[in-house]
């Protein structure tokens, strides 16, 4: 890593990380990094940093550092790291404001996620409920890997485990009021 004036840094960042911290209900300074939330988290192996790691970034103004990490996009929000921490910081809440603020400023580090999101988000719009086959399909074309899994595909279809057609929603267009709704008030944040 890079040598940085971590004083400049916690100026230059404060009041962006005071804004997460508010909008995720957590004071990042009541943590003490005993590590409980990291050694309990079941997607750790999969993280960057850990979630201790990502709160200790922000205690130290590394903003950019923690909102260009992959940790926020793959945590389950689970609230395991929470429950486990002694001083009820809740982390699941202050990854998710960390992963809000990293796609406001359009920073994704695991670009598979946004993409899974928008394509669910897309078929729940369009059928009023997901559909296993084209959520696998679409995503696969749209991260660039089209035939993965595609091996399983004969077997689930004889085994009657997936659907080729999807069936919808009676009141489809009451489900696409709903994710409106939910994208108003997102943009309100």
């Amino acid at each position: 890593m890079n040598e940085k004036n971590i004083s400049a840094l916690e100026v230059q960042n404060r009041d962006a990380i005071r804004t997460l911290g508010q909008k995720s209900g957590v004071d990042i300074h009541s943590c003490y990094q005993c590590g409980k939330c990291s050694a309990g988290c079941p997607m750790a192996a999969n993280m960057d940093l850990l979630p201790r790691q990502i709160i200790r970034y922000l205690q130290l103004g590394l903003l950019e550092d923690a909102l260009n990490a992959k940790s926020p996009w793959v945590c389950a929000s689970c609230h395991t790291c929470s429950a486990r921490c002694p001083h009820e910081v809740e982390i699941a809440e202050l990854m998710k404001a960390v992963r809000l603020e990293a796609d406001r400023r359009r920073i994704r580090p695991v670009r598979t996620v946004s993409l899974f999101t928008r394509i669910y988000v897309k078929q729940i719009r369009w059928y009023g409920r997901s559909h296993e086959l084209t959520m696998t399909a679409l995503y696969n074309i749209g991260s660039g890997r089209v035939l993965q899994n595609f091996g399983f595909l004969p077997n689930m279809l004889a085994g009657g485990k997936l659907a080729i057609l999807p069936d919808l929603t009676k009141n489809r267009k009451g489900v696409r009021k709903l994710i409106e709704n939910c994208e108003k008030e997102a943009a309100k944040r």
